[in-house]
């Protein structure tokens, strides 16, 4: 049933890491009411928006004061509320933590931004590039001498966003059992992307990290930490960093029989032994480089696209991927050895059970009649 069965959330729907983040609960277990927007009733199921699997829907009008609070009657017996709103639009809404802790003390008040809810950035429209531009995040990251490279927006939306909001969803929901008190949690994407790079900020502040991108130990500077192109023109990485793994790298591709051979750790050599990897590399398909190198401590793998990832044999072993619906996705994770997780169901149409999670909030037929008829609830 998933560690989180039995925790009820309430998520004010949005896009990004919000709805990552929900989605990390449900496949945990918890059972999520995604609340949309009445003018989005009509709109179809959309089994591709897998971020959004595991919820069920209801389709409410917040600009009225019947749709606020049969929200507020959702949120009376929620453990937790998720919001990616900008600052201060739910306390304009009538949502506000105030009002929702005045109502259910225990409730665990999760809010999404990319600035934070105070700062002089607080207001400004942003999208994940700049988060981690403003966190330094973006500037480590790209070959040196050129421009920086987006990540894709993994490191901002999701990882310092959606993921860093989940963990401090969980650690309130751990203190809540010993307070008896909710609280509110500001997650900005800006801080998380900052957290991510504290193990850069520790090789920084020992002397072993430049602010040149591209030049550094993890960044692709070293010649034995970085991609490589083969000859049928696809990619494989190597990692080999500890002298035991490099002394196996150094065997495997000749590059150990070099006259004069650097140390391994002579960055000014970097440059010149990543010349003479590229062209090793070069030499031989991935195919038969995998057939040299995977098995081994050399600390390698083939970079796959999507689509080999979703069926290489490790991944196919441990059911990394699934399909739901004709739609492959990621499966849930971590794993569990008591409470096992299982992939939720689908993505809903918005609104698509409405009158069933009213029902199950003790609404009675009268108030569901008078919602409907009002506009302030829809049903798809």
């Amino acid at each position: 049933m998933g560690p989180l069965h039995g925790v009820k959330v309430v998520e004010l729907q949005g896009i990004g890491p919000g709805p990552f983040c929900g989605m990390m609960l449900a496949d945990m277990g918890a059972e999520i009411i995604r609340i949309d927007r009445a003018t989005a009733v009509g709109r179809p199921a959309n089994p591709v928006d897998v971020l959004a699997r595991g919820r069920t829907s209801i389709a409410v009008d917040l600009k009225s004061s019947e749709g606020v609070e049969t929200t507020l009657r959702l949120i009376d017996d929620a453990d937790i509320l998720i919001e990616g709103f900008r600052p201060g639009v739910t306390e304009r809404l009538g949502l506000g933590p105030k009002i929702c802790h005045a109502r259910n003390e225990r409730l665990i008040y999760g809010r999404m931004t990319g600035w934070g809810q105070t700062g002089s950035m607080a207001q400004v429209a942003g999208h994940d590039i700049n988060y981690i531009a403003l966190s330094g995040a973006l500037h480590a990251i790209g070959p040196v001498g050129e421009k920086p490279v987006p990540p894709l927006n993994l490191v901002g939306d999701f990882g310092g966003g959606g993921m860093l909001l989940a963990f401090g969803i969980l650690a309130a929901l751990h203190e809540t059992k010993q307070s008896g008190k909710g609280q509110v949690i500001d997650a900005a994407m800006t801080e998380g992307s900052a957290l991510l790079m504290n193990s850069v900020f520790a090789l920084m502040n020992q002397g072993s990290w430049t602010q040149q991108r591209g030049s550094n130990l993890l960044d692709g500077g070293a010649h034995f930490y970085d991609t490589y192109e083969t000859s049928d023109g696809k990619w494989i990485s190597i990692g080999s960093m500890e002298p035991q793994f490099y002394a196996l790298l150094l065997e495997k591709t000749g590059l150990g029989q070099m006259e004069e051979l650097p140390a391994q750790m002579s960055r000014e050599d970097w440059p010149e032994l990543k010349v003479q990897l590229t062209r090793i590399f070069k030499t031989k398909t991935r195919q038969e480089w995998d057939d040299i190198m995977l098995g081994t401590d050399i600390c390698y793998a083939p970079v796959l696209n999507l689509d080999e990832a979703r069926v290489h044999p490790h991944n196919a072993a441990r059911k990394s991927f699934v399909e739901q619906d004709g739609i492959h996705q990621a499966a849930p994770a971590p794993r569990f050895s008591r409470t096992e997780v299982e992939l939720p169901g689908s993505t809903v149409a918005p609104g698509a059970q409405t009158l069933a999670i009213l029902k199950a909030a003790n609404f009675t037929e009268d108030e569901i009649e008078g919602l409907t008829a009002s506009g302030a609830v829809v049903q798809a």
